[in-house]
């Protein structure tokens, strides 16, 4: 029985030894906070450019708004979700890939949808809404 022993730890040493790529990485407090003070910078400026009124268009504005809710969004994955391309074997970056797609297609599937339901509806001028009964 004693010689059954040191190869059963052996193994069990073996086994745990390897991480085989499904354990995520732990951040420490140091990343925590840089992800949740970038957060607030991140929702801050977008916050003040709205207020400000920075930007004479509102096209303007709306896009920079999108790209740095993008930002936020990466920021957020790499800070709090520890989403990388090690990480259980590169299984979190396919899904991230399938969610940016599915979100994609809704996405631009739902502004088509509003853009061509406000083109084709009737036009209301304020000459036409005083004439309505």
């Amino acid at each position: 029985m004693s010689s059954q022993a040191p190869a059963h730890e052996d193994a069990h040493e073996a086994h745990h030894g390897h991480s085989h790529g499904h354990q995520a990485g732990h951040g420490t407090f140091k990343s925590y906070m840089t992800g949740f003070v970038l957060s607030v910078i991140l929702t801050a400026i977008p916050f003040w450019l709205v207020m400000a009124d920075v930007f004479a268009s509102p096209t303007a504005t709306a896009i920079v708004v999108m790209a740095l809710g993008a930002v936020q969004i990466v920021v957020h994955m790499i800070y709090f979700l520890h989403m990388n391309t090690k990480s259980e074997g590169g299984w979190t970056i396919m899904a991230l890939i399938f969610t940016i797609i599915i979100v994609a297609i809704a996405l631009s599937g739902s502004l088509w949808v509003m853009y061509h339901l406000n083109t084709n509806m009737m036009p209301m001028s304020p000459e036409m809404m005083k004439n309505m009964p």
